[in-house]
């Protein structure tokens, strides 16, 4: 008799513990695979979305998958709550777990926001030539956490994402085309006009450089013994220094030639 009483009073208190916490678990579940759906739906238009706005291939994947895992996160917080399971602890769990991660990867942290800056506001793209952090070169990999620059002698240079948010860029390449200064210097027994024709010449007959922007050819400094003829050429933003030296070599020939070098 006190086993059998047992007994019903234990299936009193789970059928009580049913009729009490049933429907919200049944609602509970329901929540959970609605929401996976749901999830799963907004995972597709956030792929295409981002398709469509052209976000940097390496961006996309981490941005969907951080979103997905933020939103399946937070269902099943919400799952959670409709069950009736208590939120406090996990709350202060989570709260302190993220102070504590926070403070241990602080320069990671900054280094990923960085990226994610970059990767979203294009300062420079792969294939850029740019100087950032007193290095030269082109961009050949934007990372999360870091970008590698190329230097033209061949050097592989690894920069720190937060670096190169939080300072100075320079972009050589982005415009598409940059001005190359070269000064000479002639005595004044060499004719101006003769100077600058040779030069007009020696420009015109150059693959290298621009037509646009138009040159200029002038005189930047007169002293007792000399003047300084400056001319600024404008040439192809990549393979600069190729023309560069291409170009020079070609207007030193000719004044060589006409003995207006000496």
């Amino acid at each position: 008799m006190a086993t059998e009483a047992k007994a019903d009073k234990f299936y009193d208190k789970a059928y009580d513990w049913i009729l009490t916490h049933g429907p919200g678990i049944l609602l509970g579940i329901a929540v959970f695979f609605i929401g996976l759906w749901v999830i799963r739906l907004i995972s597709g238009w956030l792929h295409n979305h981002m398709n469509k706005k052209d976000v940097d291939a390496s961006l996309k994947p981490f941005l969907l998958s951080l979103a997905v895992t933020a939103m399946r996160v937070l269902l099943v917080l919400g799952v959670m709550q409709i069950v009736g399971i208590q939120m406090t602890i996990f709350a202060a769990v989570i709260g302190a777990f993220g102070v504590a991660a926070g403070l241990a990867l602080s320069g990671t942290l900054q280094n990923f926001a960085s990226g994610v800056l970059i990767l979203l506001l294009k300062p420079f793209r792969v294939g850029d030539n740019i100087v950032a952090q007193g290095q030269e070169g082109t961009v050949t990999s934007i990372e999360i956490f870091y970008t590698i620059v190329t230097t033209f002698d061949n050097r592989t240079v690894v920069i720190p994402n937060s670096k190169l948010s939080n300072e100075v860029i320079i972009n050589i390449s982005q415009e598409g085309s940059r001005r190359l200064d070269i000064e000479l210097k002639f005595k004044y027994d060499a004719d101006l006009d003769q100077v600058k024709g040779i030069i007009n010449r020696v420009i015109d007959e150059s693959a290298d450089v621009l037509k646009s922007p138009e040159r200029r050819i002038g005189i930047v400094t007169i002293s007792k013994e000399e003047y300084v003829l400056m001319v600024n050429i404008w040439l192809n933003s990549h393979g600069f220094q190729d023309s560069k030296l291409v170009v020079q070599e070609a207007i030193m020939r000719v004044l060589k030639q006409e003995e207006l070098l000496k």
